[in-house]
């Protein structure tokens, strides 16, 4: 395994501002969901986020695949990578709050481990990736609560969707992996959400109707935030961050997101999560850790006292 790489200023400056507009994300999609049904929420994000990326590859003259099993492709990661797991998130935050929404969305992470091992031979389950699985499942076990989904509310319901969602994250990873690899980063965005949304804004018109336009103003502003910032401008900062500091790098970006959508979601909303919520997180976070394997290669290479 490569090294990772030192994450410079300009890499740790953006890292954090990545994960504060992901962070704030969840918030800007609950405040949306107070007035716009599920549905349209994410047609929204999906449609309005693409035209931008378009935008962007118009200016910068990026090529533009013809190929119609690429275009096949981008149908298949919208749906992986947009339409389902926004979906189900958008409509588990109307049943459980935003920070938990963000704790249980850090098990991404988790189950892309797991899907790439069986996908790929190069990713095959080491025993310390095993340990992380091991130790994240734990995490979302607390996080939940047992006892939580003996009772199987609509609460319970909300956490499975979200997880849900995590696990279609991680089989677009893989997918993206297989039959996007030799495109330019921003043109797969571009097609994967141009993907959701040939199938989102269908979808709000045949279930929500024809949107309104009549909005609350902040809602308006929570639409903007989500689409333009959260999606579109976060894209192209992630592929940003990639170059700068790798991926695994960006292993600190999914443990920075969910403190922050807590915090927002206790100071706007008055949100207050039980203390198993906390615990799990901890536990999660351990998980990625010991996923991530940095704190493991540093005590390998760590010099050793001279007898």
């Amino acid at each position: 395994m490569a090294p990772q790489k030192t994450l410079s200023a300009r890499a740790w400056s953006e890292l954090l501002l990545l994960s504060l507009i992901w962070g704030a994300s969840f918030l800007s999609i609950r405040i949306a969901l107070d007035e716009v049904a599920v549905i349209t929420s994410v047609a929204h994000r999906v449609f309005w986020a693409a035209l931008v990326l378009w935008a962007y590859v118009a200016v910068f003259r990026l090529p533009v695949p013809r190929s119609p099993r690429v275009w096949a492709a981008f149908l298949v990661m919208g749906i992986l990578n947009n339409a389902v797991p926004f979906a189900l998130m958008a409509w588990a935050q109307l049943h459980i709050e935003t920070g938990l929404t963000s704790i249980l969305n850090a098990t991404t992470a988790v189950f892309g481990v797991i899907v790439a091992s069986v996908v790929f031979a190069d990713e095959r389950l080491t025993p310390r990736r095993a340990l992380g699985v091991t130790v994240g499942f734990a995490g979302v076990a607390t996080a939940i609560g047992l006892g939580n989904l003996a009772q199987f509310d609509l609460r319970s319901v909300a956490q499975l969707a979200v997880l849900a969602g995590t696990l279609s994250y991680a089989f677009a990873g893989s997918w993206a992996r297989a039959t996007l690899s030799g495109l330019r980063p921003q043109v797969a965005a571009a097609g994967m959400l141009t993907g959701s949304s040939l199938i989102m804004v269908p979808a709000a018109f045949l279930i929500d109707g024809a949107p309104s336009l009549a909005l609350q103003a902040d809602t308006i502003l929570a639409i903007a935030y989500y689409a333009l910032a959260a999606t579109a401008f976060a894209y192209l900062l992630y592929y940003r961050v990639l170059a700068m500091a790798g991926s695994g790098n960006l292993m600190l970006c999914t443990l920075l997101i969910a403190p922050i959508a807590i915090l927002l979601g206790a100071l706007v909303r008055g949100e207050a999560l039980p203390a198993n919520a906390y615990a799990g997180f901890a536990i999660l976070a351990l998980g990625l850790l010991i996923l991530d394997g940095r704190a493991f290669r540093r005590r390998a290479q760590a010099p050793r006292p001279a007898p």
